[in-house]
Order: structure tokens, then C-alpha cells, then sequence
């Protein structure tokens, strides 16, 4: 997959599942970005105590959960019992967390595509890229259009091309720091998935010209959004599912 090559997803991606609407990262938040018309989706995942890739933005429970503590530190089974939905409002009450695997059930029955985020608890980088890319290509076996493994962490995508190198990657950006482009050729990545403010002519011309395509995070005014689209980038993540139609 190149430039060359058709681009297998969708121009608009809806950030957590339904960006604020719901609570980020449980299948509800999905469901509801689907209602929405939205066909690809941005997730985070992480591995529990026990090794099952989970999805959670925080490295802590506290602020998407009525759990205490690091994530990472609980086994699977502990984590399955825990509340991610009354946080946000009592229409999720009760929520509970999904594994990647849920999610990519999901997915793949509604043939939707899916940017998956890998989301280490710190110390975990290379285990949680190892694993997380795996399981992804485990799930996805059997299918035409892989899902999109991102990172902001060099050392979790490295892992995850070793051990899953047919599933394309991209390096998440928040700064341009010294070496990036090189960095995400060098981990052969297919797409630079940057904080949108980063982007001009010329970031998209290095980008494109090196072979990637152009990502952005996260997208929620009109003015933003068209001056993405007017610079060539190739697909937006974006909370506002309510305001933008990814038709």
C-alpha cells in the first residue's frame, strides 16, 4: 500500500467511537458514531494485567470508569466488571469496558473500518505493540481491508510491525520532533497522524512525497476541517460526529 496504491479508508473517522456524545471507547460510543454515518472509527487499547487488549484512552481508571488505579495493574476479570458509562451520563449507566475483540466483532459484521491506537501503559511499549498487533491480525485474517495501527510511541510500533508486519502502520504526532519523517520511514509506516495544527504545504508535501499519507487529530470546527481538505490531507479524526457529515 502506497500512494500508488488505492487509500482503503475513509476521509472522516469518528475519534473514540462517537467522540463526546458517548462514553469514548465502549461499543455504545460506536454504535452511536455509526448512527451518525460514520464507517471508520479511532480507538485506544491497552493491555490488562493478564495480557487482553482492552480499550482505554488514560493509563489510570478514574476519569472513564468508576475504577481506582492504573488499568494495566488489574487482570481482565476485574476490568470486565467495572462501570465505564455513568461518567459520562446515565443513559450509558453501566457500561461496561470491551476488549479488541468485542470491538473487531463489531467491525467486521458492519464492515466498518478501524484505527486502532496502540495505547501502552508506560513500561509496556514493546509488549503492548507485540500483542495488540497480533491480536489484530488474528481478528482481521480473513479480511480485505486491515485495521490502521497508530502510536505515539516508537519502541509499541516497531514491536508491532515485527510481529505483524502486513498490517499498516502510522506515527501519531503532537510535536514535530527532530527526526520524525525518518522515524516513520524507517518504522514503515504508511501514514503521519498528526495534532491537525501542525499541518501546512509543506508537512503534507514532505509527507506525501516520502510515500505516507496525511492524518489528523482531532478536527472539530468547519474553518479546521476545510483547511485540511484544501491542503490534500487524506482523513480526518474528529469528535463532532454531530457536525460533520463523512459522506
Amino acid at each position: 500500500m502506497s500512494l500508488s496504491s488505492p487509500w482503503p479508508y475513509p476521509k472522516w473517522i469518528a475519534h473514540r467511537g462517537a467522540g463526546k456524545l458517548a462514553p469514548e471507547n465502549t461499543l455504545a460510543a460506536f454504535r452511536l458514531g455509526a448512527e451518525y454515518g460514520y464507517r471508520m472509527f479511532e480507538c485506544d487499547v491497552k493491555l490488562s494485567a493478564d495480557g487482553i487488549p482492552f480499550l482505554m484512552h488514560d493509563a489510570t481508571l478514574e476519569r472513564t470508569s468508576n475504577g481506582q488505579g492504573t488499568g494495566g495493574d488489574l487482570p481482565w476479570q476485574a476490568l470486565s466488571q467495572l462501570d465505564a458509562g455513568s461518567w459520562h451520563s446515565r443513559r450509558f449507566a453501566g457500561e461496561p469496558l470491551p476488549t479488541l475483540q468485542n470491538l473487531a466483532r463489531f467491525c467486521l459484521e458492519n464492515a466498518f473500518g478501524l484505527n486502532i491506537e496502540i495505547k501502552p501503559t508506560p513500561g509496556t511499549e514493546a509488549l503492548t505493540g507485540d500483542t495488540v498487533a497480533k491480536e489484530a491480525a488474528r481478528l482481521w485474517q480473513h479480511t480485505a481491508v486491515p485495521p490502521l495501527l497508530t502510536s505515539f510511541k516508537p519502541d509499541a510500533l516497531e514491536a508491532a510491525r515485527l510481529a505483524a508486519p502486513q498490517l499498516p502502520r502510522g506515527l501519531l504526532l503532537d510535536t514535530l520532533w527532530e527526526g520524525w519523517l525518518q522515524k516513520a520511514q524507517d518504522l514503515g509506516c504508511l501514514a503521519v497522524v498528526c495534532n491537525y495544527t501542525l499541518w501546512d504545504a509543506g508537512t503534507v508535501a514532505q509527507v506525501h512525497n516520502a510515500g505516507m499519507r496525511c492524518l489528523s487529530y482531532t478536527v472539530n470546527e468547519q474553518a479546521a476541517a476545510q483547511h485540511l481538505l484544501d491542503l490534500g490531507t487524506d482523513g480526518l479524526i474528529t469528535d463532532r460526529v454531530d457536525l460533520f457529515s463523512p459522506a
